[in-house]
């Protein structure tokens, strides 16, 4: 099983869901984060007073899955995700270990 975690444009949250569910993911845990990068924020003025705004809302997608499902979904995140701008975000993927289900005790690819 692999971790597949998606940090994308917020714009991007209601189609990537959509592309992803579209793809028969199971379910994914959806966050609202901040963060930089290349971009490295921007400015703006408060009262007068110049400002750098050097945090950027995004948006976090994790998603456990087999892996066989790994390529195809990374596809599937790369097609909806990209704009081609700087800031389009960034796809990280690692090994897990266990999964299990706290209502049934289920573990492994059954707790999926």
């Amino acid at each position: 099983m692999k971790k597949i975690t998606a940090v994308v444009r917020s714009e991007k949250l209601e189609p990537l869901k959509e592309a992803l569910f579209a793809a028969e993911v199971s379910g994914m845990t959806i966050s609202q984060v901040n963060g930089c990068g290349s971009q490295h924020g921007w400015t703006e003025y408060y009262r007068g007073t110049e400002v750098l705004l050097n945090m950027v809302p995004k948006v976090k997608f994790d998603i456990i899955v087999d892996d066989e499902a790994v390529d195809s979904l990374v596809e599937v995140i790369l097609a909806t995700a990209r704009t081609g701008s700087v800031g389009d975000g960034k796809i990280f993927i690692t090994p897990v270990e266990e999964v299990i289900r706290i209502r049934t005790g289920e573990r492994g690819e059954e707790a999926l």
